[in-house]
């Protein structure tokens, strides 16, 4: 169940007007995005830092995110959990919007959610 909100609510979160996303097709520019900031969602409550490191680490709804990531091929590539729940390993694309930052996944052909910058 847990899941299935969370993916409603970061597809219903990307519902913005007109944007100018521009991809991220390298990890040097990702990390500088990201540097001393989190990926939010206010609404879920939902904030995660990703570090250089590979971790990733956070919350939404009251249930602790953990993971892994690395940058391949020009995608954010990503395996999770959420609640002790497992998010399975996937490879997205990232774009850039000022300070939004808008996530797509099977490498740009999926759902997608923009997070925060802050």
């Amino acid at each position: 169940m847990k899941h299935l909100v969370l993916a409603l609510g970061l597809t219903c979160a990307t519902t913005a007007a007109a944007a100018d996303w521009q991809p991220v097709s390298d990890e040097g520019t990702f990390l500088s995005l990201l540097d001393g900031r989190q990926l939010t969602i206010r609404l879920y409550n939902l904030a995660l830092n990703v570090t250089p490191n590979g971790q990733i680490a956070g919350g939404a709804l009251g249930w602790d995110i953990t993971g892994t990531w690395s940058w391949e091929d020009g995608y954010f590539c990503r395996e999770m959990e959420w609640g002790g729940d497992p998010i399975p390993y996937n490879c997205q694309l990232v774009e850039v919007d000022g300070d939004l930052l808008r996530f797509t996944t099977d490498q740009g052909a999926g759902d997608s959610a923009s997070l925060r910058l802050r």
